[in-house]
């Protein structure tokens, strides 16, 4: 691991989930094994960054249901040898750090059921295992198999969402937003930018997941209206380009408006200008919008806009899969 890696070392408290969890300690800085479960189109590129960026002899273990995407990872990663394991119960085995990036709520927990099952070998290097779960699922769910991997495992799992899609995770800046214990945040952090630029500690374990879910659900409310404001403007007669420099130099500006805008050709290089490919799917925010739902359903929080806002993202999933969720403009039959 890197010095700042190794020196960061966390002391042993008292944690909220049990007082059995251990708080994983890093105390050499050669030969530490890394695990990476989920090379999805986030999880490739965030498992790429961090073998690229951990030393050579560090070992890193991987695995993903696609046998296509452990071979062309097999083969892309570098420094070379990285171990292909047959299971997520054989990464757990041979690492101290897992890493996990996977779609939904169910596949968290069925992993980590799995892995689980029975009793677990010593970390490889490390007097406990530290798992960081960066997959966007709904803070119970998080809460639930945290409380599993404390049981069964004595160690500590924490939630990790990250902000800035394909094109963040390629490039190694993403933004992590962490639920965990505070004197844990220091070991987190150095190895959350081993995949990205910012690390946001929101509070204890399934925070992360909260700030996530209540950011994306403002960004779902947000592309909805600077939509309708743009087909509004440009139906009046406004010039496209013109009505988003005055909306960003004035309160209606909002990430869709200013770096997202879902007009055709307003910026170059946003998906609307490229047929509304790439970028941020429309069915990743339609799940963000369902799990920011059920989560504020469960908090007793009430949300207005949720309902017909799920409409429209039902809707415009159905027509227009696979695209950028700022194809809601066109859904709305937006004038191009």
């Amino acid at each position: 691991m890197t010095a700042m890696l190794a020196s960061s070392v966390l002391r042993r408290t008292s944690s909220r989930l049990s007082t059995t969890v251990r708080h994983f300690s890093c105390s050499s800085i050669r030969d530490a094994s890394w695990g990476f479960i989920g090379l999805g189109a986030m999880g490739y590129p965030m498992a790429k960054n961090l073998r690229a960026k951990i030393p050579e002899g560090d070992t890193m273990t991987v695995f993903d249901v696609n046998q296509t995407a452990l071979d062309k990872f097999s083969q892309e990663a570098v420094p070379a040898g990285v171990v292909v394991a047959k299971s997520p119960r054989e990464v757990v085995e041979n690492s101290d750090i897992i890493v996990s990036a996977l779609p939904e709520p169910r596949h968290v927990k069925g992993v980590f059921e799995q892995v689980l099952t029975s009793s677990l070998p010593k970390a490889p290097t490390q007097t406990s295992r530290l798992f960081i779960d960066c997959s966007t699922i709904d803070p119970t769910t998080s809460r639930e198999v945290a409380k599993l991997v404390n049981d069964k495992a004595g160690a500590n799992f924490v939630d990790a969402p990250m902000s800035g899609g394909v094109v963040g995770a390629r490039a190694g800046t993403l933004t992590f937003m962490v639920g965990a214990e505070k004197e844990d945040v220091p070991m987190i952090t150095e190895v959350l930018l081993l995949m990205g630029r910012k690390v946001w500690h929101m509070g204890p374990q399934g925070t992360g997941l909260s700030g996530k879910l209540a950011n994306n659900y403002a960004l779902a409310i947000n592309n909805i209206a600077c939509a309708e404001a743009m087909n509004l403007g440009l139906r009046w007669g406004i010039e496209g380009k013109a009505l988003a420099d005055l909306l960003n130099s004035a309160t209606g500006r909002s990430w869709p408006s200013e770096i997202n805008n879902p007009v055709p050709g307003v910026i170059e290089a946003a998906p609307a200008s490229k047929d509304y490919e790439g970028g941020f799917g429309v069915s990743l925010m339609n799940k963000d919008l369902r799990l920011a739902m059920t989560a504020a359903s469960e908090a007793g929080a009430k949300l207005v806009l949720a309902a017909r806002a799920k409409e429209v993202y039902d809707e415009t999933e159905k027509a227009y899969k696979g695209k950028d969720f700022s194809v809601v403009y066109r859904w709305l039959g937006g004038k191009e």
